[in-house]
């Protein structure tokens, strides 16, 4: 190999203060900017997630007394889209008559919230004045019932619950259906 061909690679770079001089692309930073943005609201996001702001979680979980204290429902804030969740209703003493209550809740729990199943299994049910009244035997104190819905649409829905001859009883619940 000769050595007189042999010449150094000119030095393109320019210098500033005898330091290497680097480029800026204004467009790419602000392009780089915005994607670093997008990134921290999938951050939070995942951690709502995981402490269970989005169903499931201990946020989501809520309950309600009636006014009178005749009845508590538990429910989930949160219901998700053809997912299975249980809205429980505790009687009080006051609900309880001759060994029996009965609770009327509105259509919502029927059509849109589609209620599968129902424990203890009603004694009887009547539909009528925009809803249902049902009759259950209330063989232990405190006495309770349980709704295994799936909700079979996308939502808000106000949902009543009342006890025929209780008193000022309504509870509204508003539930959102999450895709």
């Amino acid at each position: 190999m000769s050595t007189e061909h042999a010449q150094p690679v000119p030095n393109s770079v320019h210098k500033v203060s005898d330091e290497v001089e680097v480029g800026s692309d204004l467009d790419f930073q602000r392009r780089w900017w915005r994607f670093e943005r997008v990134w921290i609201l999938f951050l939070i996001m995942v951690v709502l997630d995981a402490l269970g702001f989005f169903g499931r979680g201990w946020p989501a979980k809520a309950h309600r007394w009636s006014r009178d204290g005749t009845m508590r429902v538990k429910y989930e804030r949160i219901e998700r889209y053809r997912r299975p969740s249980v809205l429980t209703v505790e009687f009080g003493p006051n609900a309880i008559h001759d060994g029996k209550v009965r609770l009327w809740v509105s259509e919502t729990l029927v059509t849109p919230l589609s209620n599968q199943r129902i424990v203890p299994h009603p004694a009887s049910s009547v539909i009528g004045q925009a809803g249902i009244l049902y009759t259950f035997p209330a063989t232990t104190n405190p006495a309770s019932v349980e709704f295994a819905m799936e909700p079979s649409s996308v939502g808000v829905y106000p949902l009543s619950l009342r006890i025929p001859g209780g008193g000022t009883n309504d509870e509204n619940h508003r539930h959102a259906l999450e895709i």
